[in-house]
């Protein structure tokens, strides 16, 4: 079969009252075209190259280097043409004109909707009432509940693309999105993993945080948790098998913090090198059965009729440039964040809660996160530069 690779482009349907979008005297195309073929349904209606040239109102040169091109990348003769007789297309040509045709025929529901969808979708950019936003994050239940409350009833759009935590971080500051979300323990201490992990990502000054939401971290664990699996050292019992988040993942993180306070070894749980990309990958896993205990939020859990047991309470942290904070689709953000009606949305989720002081509130890293010391800092400083 000889393939070929055609490039097509929308056009507006000619009416019967118009002319063809492909010219005068011309027949009317499906609102999906391509180059060539206008060529040939150019040369078919006028009877001439140059004819097809007006029509298509581009130079006589162009049309037959054109053709030419064409002619020798299929290997056929696309156009005919004796001495005093008007030009006409060879077999191949018509042929082509019929395959194309056929398909259009055949396609035209699909090519008429994916029209109308990439119409309201670019109309979205002419209209200044409504905002995009774009967003990389932690693995979310509640984000994903926000994107489709944003867009319903606030004409918000949240571009989300879910990564790892410490990914979305380096992602707001190689300037990819707007916005990041990461996820910390309540009180993630001074030389925690915590700390390790996120305080070289951010700058005091230069990032801010945009308060979201606090959710419960925990085991995703069979219904009727028949390993009877109640704490992190039940993940050593002989035969529990576990499923891990990814490196990079804040849920990985607080994973590897927990075990070092409880003074576990990693290496020997088994299936701890075993690594799902989100927490509902988590809970399928243990639901099939791959797993008997896995890391992960409440929500998840709760979603496929698994036993969930509660570890930790943390907090899910927004953060973005500072200079981000003057954009209007940061404002509508907020104002999303601060409203009734989501509030009471994120109340229904399995395992969250809101602090309805800081939801939707610009809060400092400093007062945030209790890994930076502007006092020591400074003296430090001062001390270097007197010595």
């Amino acid at each position: 079969m000889h393939k070929l690779e055609f490039h097509y482009a929308f056009s507006p349907r000619s009416s019967a009252d118009e002319p063809s979008a492909t010219g005068a005297g011309m027949p009317s195309l499906n609102t999906v075209r391509n180059p060539l073929l206008d060529l040939l349904h150019a040369v078919q209606s006028s009877g001439s190259i140059s004819g097809a040239a007006r029509l298509l109102n581009l130079s006589y040169r162009h049309v037959w280097g054109e053709l030419k091109r064409w002619q020798d990348e299929m290997g056929h003769e696309l156009i005919t043409w004796d001495k005093g007789q008007a030009s006409r297309l060879t077999e191949f040509g018509y042929k082509l004109l019929w395959a194309e045709r056929q398909a259009q025929a055949r396609l035209a529901p699909q090519i008429e909707s994916l029209q109308a969808d990439l119409q309201r979708a670019f109309a979205m950019a002419f209209d200044d009432s409504i905002h995009v936003l774009t967003l990389f994050a932690s693995h979310d239940d509640a984000l994903s509940a926000l994107r489709a409350h944003a867009a319903e009833h606030h004409r918000l759009h949240l571009d989300v693309r879910f990564m790892g935590s410490v990914d979305a971080i380096r992602a707001l500051n190689e300037g990819r999105c707007v916005l990041a979300g990461f996820h910390t323990r309540e009180h993630p201490g001074k030389g925690s993993l915590t700390e390790r992990t996120y305080r070289p990502l951010l700058k005091t000054g230069l990032h801010k945080i945009i308060g979201f939401a606090k959710r419960t971290q925990g085991l995703i664990v069979a219904d009727g948790n028949p390993k009877n699996i109640h704490t992190l050292q039940d993940l050593q019992q002989a035969g529990v098998r576990m499923v891990n988040r990814a490196l990079g993942t804040g849920t990985r993180v607080l994973l590897d913090e927990l075990l070092a306070q409880a003074g576990l070894d990693a290496d020997q749980l088994a299936g701890y090198d075993t690594a799902e990309g989100s927490h509902a990958a988590v809970a399928q896993a243990v639901a099939a059965g791959a797993a008997d205990a896995g890391p992960g939020i409440e929500a998840a859990a709760r979603a496929r009729g698994l036993g969930f047991v509660p570890l930790i309470t943390e907090t899910y942290h927004l953060v973005c440039l500072k200079s981000a904070l003057q954009e209007p689709a940061m404002a509508a953000l907020q104002t999303v964040l601060r409203s009734a009606d989501w509030q009471s949305q994120l109340a229904t989720l399995p395992g969250y809660a809101l602090d309805a002081q800081t939801a939707g509130e610009v809060l400092s890293l400093r007062e945030t996160l209790p890994w930076w010391n502007y006092r020591k800092d400074k003296t430090t400083t001062d001390t270097a530069v007197t010595a």
